[in-house]
């Protein structure tokens, strides 16, 4: 079985703070960006890598939420404990430095793990947990 993942999906609650990370920050290429102010949706991924992207889009946009869903969503969300994603480098150090000075939340410093893998975390604008493992 040849599986592969081609897009994944964070919420974003200000979608031009959440494009200046991902792409001015990270280096993401800018992949489609459709709607406009809060209905935004704007695929980012990372350069080279044309058959992954991540979909940054509204997170209460689906019409069968509740209202007490959007409520938890929302709290959730301004908890950091909403959603999350793992990306990996060759320069943890390089990257933690770069996003860092960018402003953005720290979480964890780049730290050698006991389960054998070394890492750092920040909060992205929307309160999304990223992490990043190094590779070798």
């Amino acid at each position: 079985m040849d599986i592969s993942i081609h897009w994944t999906f964070l919420p974003h609650t200000d979608p031009e703070a959440s494009l200046a990370f991902y792409r001015d920050i990270l280096g993401f290429e800018v992949r489609n960006d459709v709607g406009s102010g809060e209905m935004r949706w704007i695929t980012v991924g990372p350069k080279g890598q044309p058959g992954t992207s991540i979909v940054l889009e509204p997170p209460v946009a689906d019409p069968s939420v509740t209202a007490d869903q959007r409520r938890t969503i929302t709290e959730m969300m301004e908890a950091g404990t909403y959603a999350r994603i793992v990306l990996s480098t060759t320069d943890l150090d390089g990257v933690f430095d770069k996003v860092q000075a960018s402003g953005a939340e720290v979480v964890q410093e780049p730290t050698q793990q006991p389960y054998g893998v070394r890492d750092c975390a920040f909060r992205d604008p929307a309160g999304n947990q990223v992490r990043i493992n190094e590779v070798r």
